[in-house]
């Protein structure tokens, strides 16, 4: 028997030997080894010496065997810019081929091998000067809609709520002690008034400024020290920052505050001759001081009103109230829609007698109940604090005051002060 291998053009014989067969499996792996170590380095080889990668491949395609019934099992020429529209099989797959969307992929050459298929197809659409223009006009009409311009409340335009003069007169009598906070540590009680005008003014303008997001009390201390230091305009520009930051320490916002009143102290000295600036809008341009600080430090420095410092808790007072409506969301529309309708004459004191009012129904509630059921209309004084937030019947209840409160709740609205101070 004769047995013969063909391997890599290398032929050989062996016979029924064993030896042979042994020795010619030997060399069968021996030659298959060569083979893959040679095609390894040939790998190898051309990796180092064309680093790019090889082109795609192009002309012939096999098709899947599920598709070669269609044309008898030949291969079809597939080009990257054109298809063969025939087969051997006489269908048209014409409507199949591909047809890019870019109209300038069709004029790829080898010409000009800068231009790729990628830096065609990537290329950014110019649009025109005329579509821009819709889109503009568009826009434009699109933020019409969803943001309608808002009309300024002139003074004097708007209707005033039916109540406000019976509920304003009763907040004058329960507040005509004037023992709230802001009666004893506000922007008009802690000033030094014998220092003259220009220091008179800076206080008021820095008492203002610390009273952001800080109870009177606090800015009653801060303004001590303050004073003990030396609170002019040119002691205050010559305090380095840390020491007023320190002088200053127990405020809210006390960094923030640091730097704006350095940086007004400087604006008064360049532009002012160490004054402040007279009038409210001239006010607002300093750093830190908003539309509430500068009608308010207008009206105690300069004793001049041209509109209303509104402040958190008068926003929320006048919103329970509803003295304002529901389109006054913030502290600055409830000022423009009050100054529409509330007399000029009250725009100055309205501050300070509300926000008394508003500390004592949050700090102080059994001073102001026991005001309210000795005041001359305790009925409408006590409705007037529970329209204000405040549980009277839990607060009497709490201070030994339920037998007092049930009198005035029980009697028309007639002053029991006398009954009152008999009784005791």
């Amino acid at each position: 028997m004769r047995i013969s291998w063909n391997l890599l053009g290398f032929s050989f014989h062996s016979h029924h030997t064993h030896t042979h067969i042994h020795q010619s499996r030997l060399t069968f792996h021996s030659l298959l080894q060569q083979s893959r170590n040679y095609n390894h380095t040939m790998t190898k080889r051309k990796m180092i010496t064309s680093p790019d990668p090889p082109p795609p491949p192009t002309g012939r395609r096999r098709r899947s065997p599920r598709f070669q019934h269609l044309d008898g099992g030949v291969d079809q020429h597939v080009s990257v810019t054109k298809r063969s529209s025939s087969s051997r099989s006489g269908m048209d797959f014409s409507m199949y081929a591909y047809k890019p969307d870019h109209e300038d992929i069709t004029s790829l050459s080898a010409e000009d091998p800068k231009k790729t298929l990628l830096e065609k197809v990537d290329a950014p659409k110019t649009p025109s000067p005329q579509k821009e223009e819709e889109k503009k006009k568009k826009e434009v009409v699109k933020r019409k809609k969803s943001t309608p311009r808002r009309t300024r409340i002139v003074p004097g335009s708007l209707k005033p709520p039916a109540d406000w003069m019976d509920v304003y007169s009763l907040v004058e009598e329960l507040r005509a002690d004037r023992s709230a906070p802001v009666d004893s540590d506000g922007a008009a009680a802690v000033i030094e008034r014998d220092r003259g005008m220009k220091v008179f003014r800076f206080q008021v303008l820095i008492a203002l400024m610390l009273s952001s997001q800080t109870k009177d009390a606090v800015v009653g201390d801060a303004m001590r020290k303050l004073q003990k230091h030396g609170l002019d305009v040119e002691n205050i520009r010559a305090t380095s920052d840390k020491e007023l930051n320190d002088l200053i320490y127990s405020v809210g916002f006390r960094n923030n505050k640091t730097k704006f009143i350095k940086q007004s102290a400087e604006i008064m000295l360049s532009d002012y001759n160490g004054d402040i600036p007279p009038t409210a809008e001239k006010l607002m341009e300093l750093p830190g001081v908003g539309p509430k600080m500068a009608y308010i430090v207008e009206h105690i420095a300069w004793g001049n009103v041209s509109g209303i410092g509104v402040d958190v808790h008068m926003h929320r007072m006048f919103n329970q109230l509803k003295w304002v409506d529901s389109t006054a969301s913030t502290p600055e529309k409830t000022r423009e829609q009050l100054e529409g309708w509330l007399p000029k004459e009250k725009w100055g004191e309205i501050n300070t007698l509300w926000v008394g009012l508003g500390q004592e129904v949050q700090q102080q509630k059994e001073k102001v109940l026991l005001k309210a059921i000795k005041s001359s209309r305790p009925k409408d004084a006590i409705k007037l604090l529970k329209r204000l937030g405040m549980n009277c019947k839990s607060v009497a209840k709490k201070y030994g005051l339920e037998s007092l409160l049930e009198d005035a709740m029980s009697k028309e609205n007639v002053s029991i002060l006398n009954e009152i101070n008999n009784a005791e």
